[in-house]
């Protein structure tokens, strides 16, 4: 099936489960647009803003994975993006380490998205399948409870068929001292 969809700010035609985003001119929205694509509804996402240096999504450092996230109405944290050999770990399959730092950044995120200025305080991230390079990988992250200071949320990278790859739990501890000069910044609407 052929699908158009987003990838690095511009839209893409290929031959695998992908999107097409459009935008939604009275919210500023970014909404799913393709009926011929697996993944087509009408929900409604927009993207956060870049992080500098991070190393997952910074739009600043060259050795950035480059994820571009983005919070859906339900509050959970979306990305599609595609791994290539600067994440291998075994031949052909990324490197266990990026998929850890991946998950860490999308459970912690969600968290940050959500208004707390949190820090990470236990992870655990379980591998199930090899991640492969050059494959459109998605993620997911949600917040799962709020218990006063501590917070936990879990993620998931699928790979194409929707299969669970690696998931992991994560608990964040508000720290607001810590970070009292750090903003998230302000939301792009695409």
């Amino acid at each position: 099936m052929f699908c158009l969809r987003r990838q690095n700010g511009a839209v893409i035609g290929d031959h695998f489960n992908a999107d097409h985003h459009l935008t939604d001119s009275s919210t500023g929205k970014e909404r799913l647009a393709n009926p011929l694509c697996p993944h087509y509804n009408t929900r409604m996402k927009r993207q956060l803003p870049y992080h500098g240096w991070c190393f997952v999504c910074g739009n600043e450092n060259p050795h950035s994975i480059g994820i571009t996230w983005f919070i859906e109405d339900d509050g959970r944290l979306t990305s599609e993006f595609t791994l290539t050999e600067a994440h291998q770990g075994p031949p052909g399959h990324a490197h266990g380490g990026a998929s850890a730092a991946i998950l860490d950044e999308a459970m912690g995120l969600v968290v940050w998205a959500a208004g707390h200025k949190v820090a990470a305080v236990n992870l655990e991230i379980n591998y199930h399948k090899p991640l492969p390079l050059h494959q459109p990988i998605f993620i997911e992250g949600r917040i799962t409870q709020v218990d006063e200071r501590k917070i936990f949320s879990v993620g998931e990278i699928r790979m194409a068929d929707s299969t669970v790859a690696v998931s992991g739990r994560g608990i964040y501890v508000v720290a607001p001292k810590l970070f009292e000069h750090v903003r998230l910044g302000k939301e792009k609407k695409e």
